[in-house]
C-alpha cells in the first residue's frame, strides 16, 4: 500500500484545526459560562484556517490572530490564543531561513501581538501587562520551537545530499576502476591474441613462398589463411581501442561489420580454401536493418567455418528474403565415421547422426519472431 504524503498531510492539519477549535471553544466556555453563537463563529475563525497552513502559512497566521484578537476583545475567554500559537509555529517551521525574510516576519508576529494584547485590556478595562509578558514568552517560545524544527529538516536535508553525493563519487570511482581494468584487458588481449594471429600471419607467409611453384591449391590455402589472420587483426585492432576507450574525444568511429553484401566473397574464400559451396539467393534483395544484415552474416561465417572443419568437403547455403523476414541456411553432410558413431559416444558436432549438419535462421525485420 502506497501512502501519498500530501494527502496523510492534510488529514493532519485537518485533525489539528478540529483539536484546537475543539479546545478554544471549551476555553471560551471555561471562561464566560456560557457559549453564544457570535463566540463560537470567532472561535472557528481563529482555529480552522489551520487545514491551510501548509499552502499559506502567513495568511493563515494573520487570520488566526485577528479572529482572536476580536474573540479576546468581546467575551470572557480563559487560557491561550491556540490557534494563532499553532499558525505561528508552522510559520516558523516553514520559512526559508534568509534574514530580511525573518525580520518581516518576526514585527508582523509583534503586530498581531500587539493588537490581541490590546484588545485584551481593552475588553478588561486596565493595561495588560500580565498578558503582554505571557504573550511575548508564549509566541517567542513558539517561534524558537519552529525555528528549531525547521534547521532541523535543513540539516536532515543536508545530511541526506551528502549521503547521495557521497554514493555518486563512489559510483564514478567504481567506474573508473572498471574503465582501468577494462584498459588493461584490452591490453593483454591485445598483447596475447594480436601476438597469436601475427605469427599465424608470418607463417602463412612463409608458407605461401615455399610453394610458390608448388600444387596450386596449397598456395590458394595460404593465401586464405593470410587474408583471414590481417581480417582477424584489423577487427581486434578495433575492438581493443573501442574497448579501451583512449582516444581524445572519448569517441571512436568503429567501421561496421561485413553484412549480406559480403557474402560472395566469403563464399570464394570458402572455395579458395578447398570447401565446396553452392549459394543460393530466393527474393528480391533490399536494404535490411543492420543487426539483421550483422547477424546474417555472421551466421553463415560460423556455419561455413563448421562446414569446413567437421564437413565432408560441400556445404549448400540459402539466402530467402521474405515478406517479413529474412532465413538463412546451411547445410552440409558430414564424415560417415562422425554420422555413424554410437549413441552417448559424442558431444556437439561430432555427436550427429544423421549424417547432416543443418543450420537455419529466421530474422524479423521488425522484432517479430516466428
Amino acid at each position: 500500500m502506497v501512502i501519498d504524503p500530501t494527502r496523510t498531510g492534510r488529514l493532519l492539519d485537518a485533525v489539528i484545526a478540529a483539536g484546537a477549535f475543539v479546545l478554544t471553544v471549551a476555553l471560551l466556555g471555561a471562561g464566560a459560562g456560557e457559549v453564544d453563537v457570535v463566540g463560537v463563529l470567532l472561535a472557528a475563525l481563529a482555529s480552522l484556517p489551520l487545514v491551510a497552513r501548509r499552502a499559506a502559512p502567513l495568511a493563515v497566521f494573520v487570520l488566526t490572530a485577528l479572529a482572536s484578537a476580536v474573540l479576546y476583545g468581546v467575551t470572557e475567554i480563559t487560557g491561550p490564543p491556540v490557534g494563532p500559537t499553532v499558525a505561528l509555529y508552522g510559520l516558523a517551521s516553514g520559512g526559508d531561513g534568509s534574514r530580511a525574510r525573518t525580520v518581516l516576519t518576526l514585527g508582523l508576529v509583534a503586530l498581531m501581538l500587539a493588537i490581541h494584547v490590546t484588545a485584551t485590556g481593552l475588553d478588561e478595562g486596565r493595561f495588560p501587562g500580565a498578558e503582554l509578558v505571557f504573550g511575548v514568552l508564549l509566541w517567542g517560545g513558539t517561534w524558537l520551537a519552529g525555528d528549531r524544527a525547521r534547521l532541523r529538516r535543513e540539516r536532515m536535508a543536508e545530511l541526506e545530499e551528502r549521503a547521495l553525493r557521497a554514493e555518486r563519487d563512489a559510483e564514478r570511482e567504481r567506474r573508473l576502476a572498471a574503465a582501468e581494468e577494462r584498459a588493461r584487458i584490452a591490453r593483454d588481449l591485445h598483447d596475447s591474441a594480436g601476438h597469436a594471429i601475427n605469427v599465424i600471419l608470418v607463417q602463412a607467409g612463409l608458407g605461401r613462398l615455399n610453394t610458390a611453384g608448388g600444387p596450386d591449391e596449397a598456395r590458394a590455402a595460404f593465401e586464405t589463411i593470410e587474408e583471414v589472420a590481417r581480417e582477424t587483426v584489423g577487427e581486434i585492432d578495433q575492438l581493443v581501442r573501442v574497448l579501451r576507450e583512449d582516444t581524445a574525444n572519448g569517441h571512436i568511429e568503429v567501421e561496421p561489420p561485413p553484412g549480406l553484401a559480403a557474402l560472395d566473397a566469403l563464399v570464394q574464400r570458402h572455395r579458395a580454401a578447398g570447401l565446396a559451396v553452392n549459394a543460393t539467393v530466393d527474393g528480391e534483395r533490399r536494404p535490411l536493418p543492420p543487426g539483421v544484415d550483422r547477424a546474417a552474416y555472421r551466421i553463415l561465417q560460423e556455419a561455413l567455418t563448421n562446414a569446413a572443419r567437421h564437413g565432408a568437403g560441400t556445404a549448400e547455403v540459402a539466402v530467402a528474403f521474405g515478406p517479413s523476414a529474412l532465413d538463412v541456411t546451411v547445410a552440409n553432410p558430414v564424415h560417415h565415421e562422425d554420422a555413424a558413431r554410437p549413441v552417448g559416444g559424442g558431444h556437439g558436432v561430432i555427436g550427429m547422426r544423421d549424417g547432416q549438419f543443418r543450420v537455419h535462421a529466421r530474422l524479423p525485420f521488425l522484432g517479430r519472431g516466428t
